[in-house]
């Protein structure tokens, strides 16, 4: 089922600009779910698992008990743009059932519309990471062994979780940049976003290869 239309606006002409931007979400959900489709056929399963599976694993699992190894590569990039797709119909379904309600029991003007959106959509992915990667140190030992932080470094290997963390968080950042266009956001509060946006992608890449 697609997200709800805004009822008094006009539809706008098809594959024009407007059009791509109002159904933006619908249309990315479409092309992500070509993929997972692509998983259910014998014939499809080996090139959608490319972008929806994790890869690089570095060890196999031959008991239920052991934890499967993965490392960071090429495919990596496949898996991210999955990733990404998920980001941006995650984003618009927060916008429309969340923030718009939100924003017009509020009567914000525009101008803290759009930084009320802004931090909303932030808010939301800063509390999951923060749970989430909460739950990956508690997992992992590091609470309790901080040492393993920089013993035996470089850590070359990484848990699927660890590995799916850091996936999801650079897919995230990378969505925000269409969101940009997506959101009609004003040049002069572009480059704020870009730069910290540019910022925390250069770091969780150098985390993530380093």
């Amino acid at each position: 089922m697609g997200l709800k239309r805004r009822t008094g606006t006009k539809n706008p002409p098809i594959f024009s600009s407007e059009f791509f931007i109002q159904n933006h979400a619908d249309i990315v959900s479409c092309i992500a779910m070509v993929f997972v489709i692509g998983l259910l056929f014998q014939v499809s399963a080996p090139l959608a698992s490319v972008f929806v599976v994790m890869h690089h694993n570095v060890t196999e699992a031959l008991e239920p008990t052991e934890t499967v190894l993965y490392t960071y590569g090429r495919q990596d990039i496949c898996v991210i743009t999955f990733y990404f797709l998920i980001a941006i119909v995650m984003h618009a379904i927060l916008q429309e059932y969340a923030l718009d309600k939100l924003n017009r029991k509020l009567h914000l003007s525009k101008m803290k519309h759009s930084k009320f959106n802004e931090s909303g959509q932030l808010l939301v992915f800063y509390l999951i990471s923060l749970i989430w990667g909460g739950d990956i140190i508690l997992r992992d030992g590091y609470l309790l062994n901080i040492s393993k932080l920089w013993q035996d470094y470089p850590h070359n290997e990484m848990t699927f979780m660890f590995k799916f963390y850091f996936i999801v968080q650079l897919a995230y950042w990378l969505h925000c940049y269409p969101e940009l266009y997506f959101q009609k956001v004003k040049k002069d509060e572009m480059k704020p976003r870009i730069i910290y946006t540019t910022l925390y992608l250069v770091f969780l890449s150098a985390a993530y290869v380093l």
